[in-house]
């Protein structure tokens, strides 16, 4: 008779068989080889693939030729293109004749007898009286010498007074002082004494005796190339000048917006978060301190400093400047005018040149511009037809009808009785446990109805 395992007996696939030590590792300590996704994920036979739902290539593309005929080229037109003339400068052609070297200042330059400048300043004008000053001046009037006393010193006075006989005690430096011999250090230093050789110099070197002399080829004396100023005037060309055409256009309009400030002077009536918590506080008045009278002090003032009481006048001899006394030579004569630069380097005479404009290629417009654009010209207006929207209206539907709740489910559910796995229970039922083999596998035998005699 046929023996079922454990994991085939189950019907919900939660049950199987405790997987144990194979024959082959019995005794090596290595458990049976069975992943934990055997064991949880049991294959079903009776489950059948999922359908996909991706809809079938049912288009088929076009398989004919290509034209290669495209909007583009059906609707372009080809046009002469002329090239424009290009503009030839004309040649330049210097002037004849000589420089002259004459400049402007020399030209509109006149020579005037410039007499001294006269001196602005009034002469001074002493006023001398033999008379005596007998008025009181503002200082000795307003300030008055004040008989103050002079302050007590609270410095207290020196009660230490030095011996007069001579210190006989030794000190501690020199009890513990002994004195050492001072012994000179050897100096590695050579000597700066020269010691002239007794031989006579020979005059040999060893730059004479290594020195091996060549022939050297004459170089040729380059000319020096004098200097000559050239006779064309400069060109003071730019390419701003060459390709500027002077094109008049009219300047661009602001779009930016008005700006109007919006301000209210009503002051705010409203209760604010501030108002309500914190509210004005009583504050008393701030007092003042009271500043005495100034009273000035009676008596008179002592004007005596320390300085004038202690400064000794010294007789000194003024200092003698090293500096040169500087002789200056005053030229009456006027000056002349002329100096080594000027006379050297006299002014060109150059007139600067105009603005140089190329010809206007382009035409410009003579009549008013009517505000017509090449969008505006070629567009055709159509009518906006409105799509009409699917979406049904939001709008409840009531019916006098009674509700239907008669469903698909409902109509084709067959109820199926709740059956439970035989494998859940420690026995299953109809069945009588037969062996375990090595894998770990329990193996029942079913138990057959006996049939009864009559």
């Amino acid at each position: 008779m046929r023996s079922w395992c454990l994991c085939q007996i189950c019907t919900c696939g939660r049950h199987h068989c405790p997987h144990g030590t194979t024959r082959i590792y019995e005794n090596s300590g290595v458990y049976c080889p069975t992943t934990e996704y055997l064991e949880k994920y049991p294959a079903y036979g009776s489950a059948l693939p999922a359908q996909s739902l991706k809809p079938k290539q049912t288009f088929r593309a076009y398989r004919g030729k290509m034209e290669g005929v495209t909007t583009f080229k059906s609707d372009y037109r080809p046009y002469e293109i002329v090239q424009q003339p290009r503009h030839v400068p004309e040649e330049y052609k210097p002037k004849q004749g000589e420089i002259d070297l004459g400049t402007t200042y020399k030209r509109d330059f006149n020579s005037y007898n410039i007499p001294p400048v006269a001196i602005v300043r009034p002469l001074e004008r002493r006023q001398v009286k033999k008379g005596k000053l007998d008025t009181v001046p503002t200082y000795k009037d307003d300030y008055r010498a004040w008989d103050v006393q002079k302050s007590k010193l609270y410095k207290p006075e020196q009660a230490y007074y030095a011996p007069t006989m001579k210190f006989g005690n030794s000190t501690t430096f020199q009890d513990n002082y002994l004195p050492w011999e001072i012994q000179p250090r050897l100096s590695f230093k050579p000597s700066s004494m020269v010691q002239w050789p007794a031989i006579p110099f020979n005059g040999e070197t060893s730059h004479r005796l290594d020195y091996a002399p060549y022939q050297l080829e004459s170089k040729p004396a380059r000319p020096k190339e004098v200097y000559r100023p050239t006779n064309q005037p400069f060109e003071d060309l730019t390419t701003h000048r060459c390709h500027f055409q002077g094109l008049v256009g009219e300047t661009a309009k602001i779009c930016k917006p008005a700006h109007t400030r919006v301000s209210h002077n009503a002051p705010f009536e409203g209760s604010t978060e501030f108002r309500d918590s914190f509210p004005p506080w009583e504050t008393p008045p701030l007092k003042f301190k009271k500043v005495q009278e100034y009273m000035p002090p009676t008596g008179a003032m002592q004007l005596h400093s320390t300085s004038h009481l202690d400064y000794i006048p010294h007789q000194a001899t003024r200092v003698v400047p090293i500096r040169p006394i500087s002789h200056r030579r005053n030229h009456h004569f006027p000056f002349q005018g002329q100096s080594t630069t000027k006379a050297d380097f006299p002014a060109w005479e150059s007139c600067r040149q105009g603005l140089i404009k190329r010809q206007q290629q382009i035409p410009n417009p003579s009549g008013k511009f009517d505000g017509l654009t090449t969008f505006r010209s070629h567009y055709v207006p159509h009518e906006l037809i409105a799509t009409q929207s699917c979406r049904p209206v939001n709008a409840p539907r009531q019916s006098s009808r009674p509700f239907d709740d008669v469903t698909m489910y409902s109509t084709e559910y067959t109820p199926k009785k709740q059956e439970i796995c035989p494998a859940s229970y420690p026995s299953p039922l109809g069945y009588i446990s037969e062996n375990t083999n090595s894998q770990g596998h329990k193996f029942f035998r079913k138990i057959m109805p006996t049939g009864k005699a009559f």
